[in-house]
């Protein structure tokens, strides 16, 4: 059976980004009940081509997907923009508590999603469980003060406009814990022979 393949990083990012590109484009044309029927069918193609180029799919975009599909069908449903406005929110506060959990019972999610990317010793992984914990707690807030207190337009652009900035930033920041906490190579191939002396 054939290996799962990686996507590149400008495809993979485009695939990530590209649904909520739709939503901000249907919201400033049609307005927010059409925006998150668009958004919803978007999330879905972006999952699928995802699983097509790939043949896996990951974690948190799935996770992701699901509650789109959820409070987006509630959205339109209940004809309320209450619940798509929610899902940010909950989303991470569910990561946060996902990531906190595996913190308390000793074991690190964080560690399966990127341990692709880089290797970290124990004390990186738990330092950086504890930094995306503390954010996703943020984003959670944040998310929670601005649509609350701003239109829905309004909201829509923090989304589009302002989480990925955060987000990219919050990555940016993460890097001297990434490169203090750094396995090199040979670190992991002199670990490997003490542990099988």
């Amino acid at each position: 059976m054939a290996a799962p393949a990686k996507l590149p990083p400008m495809l993979k990012l485009a695939l990530e980004m590209g649904p909520l590109a739709v939503f901000f484009g249907a919201n400033a044309y049609f307005g927010i009940f059409p925006g998150t029927a668009a958004f919803m069918a978007a999330t879905i193609v972006a999952l699928g081509l995802s699983y097509a180029i790939a043949r896996t799919v990951p974690v948190m975009p799935l996770v992701t997907a699901v509650f789109v599909v959820i409070f987006g069908g509630l959205t339109l449903y209940l004809a309320d923009e209450t619940f798509i406005k929610l899902k940010p929110t909950i989303v991470n506060l569910m990561f946060a508590a996902i990531l906190f959990a595996g913190l308390v019972t000793g074991r690190l999610f964080i560690k399966l999603v990127l341990e692709a990317a880089f290797q970290l010793t124990e004390r990186g992984w738990i330092l950086l469980t504890r930094a995306w914990i503390g954010f996703f707690l943020l984003l959670a807030g944040l998310n929670e003060i601005v649509w609350r207190n701003v239109s829905t337009d309004t909201w829509v652009n923090f989304k589009a406009f302002g989480i990925m900035p955060l987000t990219l930033l919050f990555s940016f920041a993460m890097l001297p814990i990434i490169l203090r906490y750094s396995i090199q190579p040979a670190d992991a191939d002199a670990k490997s022979d003490v542990d099988k002396a």
